[in-house]
């Protein structure tokens, strides 16, 4: 339970997120996801009970929630569109190294100190946005034109030319005006499902791989396997960087679709690999195998979600919506992921000692129809801007 309040707070946050997002700003809401998790790391550095541990890990989440849909939005925003899927991916690269390294700490210090070192990036979040402008879309979409092109200057440089740019955007938030404030139904309308279909289709498969579970008890997963808590662990921590990089770099060269389909098959193959080595200990079979295979398909498993699945879905989501809709669609994409999450990271040791290789075959099924899912229904986004993809998406409706 207490490894799933994260995702509980996040699933709560998740129904505001996108109304924060647009009333506040990108920024506002950033600063306020930075206060939610300040406050979180310090009620369990100072815990002296169950309680006061459960609702600082319920804080953290919440503060979580809000920060996973806004930085993908915010950084979509003010990129270029050359760059957009690279700049995206920092995002997933800076999760990637936060965790490795708080599982590289935690090896070392104990619980409560851990948690106190979590409130070093948040206090420099908030210094940060001092220092980085709003996003012009944003700002033009509540009426600050002038502020609009005022940051989209600080974005592009002094000499930059940006009315090309800023006009396009002018252009999209005065067609967007003269829409109504959207609805939960309008989401149904048939110019947004498809979009709403693909965000909240690989949020879904993105979770239901088994990453949480995977991730939260690595450790455990690899002691079960026979294999050295700490060793493992580190192992996972170290690989998680440098792939996410390789990601990072290929995004805006090869593309969100082939990226997904590599990630999605790596998956598939690293939880075939895992629910072997549990199944061979079971049996008994080729036991000098075992922890070999387990690591290996751990390892596999990870590197794969790092390159694709990790990053891939949240610059997808901050893409495909308008406007006129991203803070609500984004609400119920950010909903379903933090459902997913929920789900797996709760009931993980329960399906461990219902079957261990079991597990992991059913995470392998959810994967290997992730790339079905994929091949299916997703676009390619690379190299357009956010209007064109919307003009794209639209154009396949008809």
């Amino acid at each position: 339970m207490f490894g799933s309040l994260v995702t509980i707070g996040a699933m709560i946050a998740a129904f505001t997120s996108g109304r924060i997002a647009d009333f506040i700003g990108r920024k506002g809401a950033m600063r306020m996801s930075a206060a939610f998790c300040i406050a979180g790391w310090l009620a369990i550095y100072l815990s002296v009970g169950a309680l006061s541990l459960d609702i600082g890990r319920f804080l953290t989440g919440y503060g979580i929630g809000i920060i996973s849909y806004v930085v993908p939005v915010y950084i979509a925003e003010i990129a270029p569109s050359n760059l957009r899927g690279g700049l995206t991916t920092l995002n997933q690269l800076m999760i990637c190294t936060g965790s490795s390294i708080a599982f590289v700490i935690g090896t070392i210090i104990t619980w409560r100190n851990l948690a106190l070192t979590g409130v070093a990036p948040c206090f420099a979040l908030l210094v940060g946005l001092f220092f980085i402008p709003e996003s012009p879309r944003w700002l033009a979409k509540v009426g600050l034109e002038k502020e609009s092109e005022v940051s989209l200057r600080r974005l592009r440089g002094k000499n930059a030319e940006i009315t090309a740019e800023a006009d396009e955007i002018q252009i999209s938030v005065q067609s967007l005006r003269k829409l109504s404030k959207a609805k939960l139904t309008d989401l149904l309308e048939a110019k947004y499902i498809r979009s709403v279909i693909i965000a909240v289709g690989l949020m879904l498969f993105q979770q239901i791989g088994g990453i949480n579970g995977i991730s939260f008890y690595a450790s455990q997963t690899f002691v079960a396997a026979g294999i050295t808590g700490n060793v493992g662990t580190l192992a996972y921590a170290l690989i998680q960087v440098p792939v996410t990089i390789i990601g990072a770099v290929l995004m805006d060269k090869s593309g969100r679709r082939p990226l997904l389909l590599v990630s999605a098959t790596g998956t598939f193959l690293g939880c075939l690999l895992t629910g072997t080595a549990f199944l061979l200990e079971g049996q008994q079979l080729l036991l000098q195998w075992v922890p070999i295979l387990a690591v290996s398909g751990v390892l596999t498993y990870i590197a794969s979600y790092s390159i694709g699945l990790g990053p891939v879905p949240w610059v997808i989501m901050s893409e495909i919506f308008p406007l006129h809709i991203k803070g609500l669609a984004g609400s119920l994409a950010v909903l379903t992921n933090w459902l997913g999450a929920w789900a797996v990271s709760y009931t993980f040791n329960f399906l461990m000692s219902w079957s261990c290789p079991g597990t992991f075959f059913v995470f392998s099924g959810s994967c290997a129809l992730t790339v079905l899912f994929v091949a299916k229904v997703v676009p390619e986004t690379k190299g357009k801007t956010l209007e064109e993809i919307q003009a794209s998406i639209n154009s396949q409706l008809k």
